[in-house]
């Protein structure tokens, strides 16, 4: 499941919209509901400042 670094995420919301299963919530920091996501990737793709690993 992808992993959110804290110090990297400036809270931009771009992980969130390319989430194709509504996984990720933006507050301070995107957070990853492992419930939901299904391993797709998108959110590494779409993430601007590289906060996202696998």
């Amino acid at each position: 499941m992808p992993t959110i670094v804290s110090d990297n995420c400036v809270a931009c919301g771009a992980c969130a919209d390319a989430c194709p299963s509504g996984a990720i919530s933006v507050d301070d920091i995107a957070v990853i509901d492992s419930g939901k996501c299904t391993d797709c990737g998108a959110c590494i793709d779409a993430c601007p400042s590289e906060a996202i690993t696998e």
